[in-house]
């Protein structure tokens, strides 16, 4: 059976992010949900340890960050690559 390499620790349905730890690489994450069109999925954006320690207890500047995500304004930090045909933020 295979594990799951993305474990959600922390929703905001409020603010569509999920926060959690990278069961792969041992790191930690906030994702947002995109859509291409086709399939609707997730962006993982890379967190230091003390961001996350930060967004656990800061919905606000987890909130913030995650809107930053969705302007694309941290792509440096995504964990998976996106192909040619990346979605939008939903």
């Amino acid at each position: 059976m295979q594990q799951q390499r993305f474990h959600d620790e922390y929703f905001s349905r409020e603010y569509r992010y999920s926060i959690g730890i990278d069961t792969k690489l041992g790191g930690k994450y906030l994702s947002i949900p995109v859509s291409n069109g086709v399939v609707d999925y997730e962006e993982y954006y890379a967190l230091t340890p003390m961001q996350y320690d930060n967004f656990i207890s800061d919905q606000a500047g987890a909130a913030a960050f995650a809107e930053s995500c969705r302007r694309r304004e941290h792509d440096d930090l995504l964990l998976q690559k996106p192909g040619w045909n990346r979605g939008t933020p939903v």
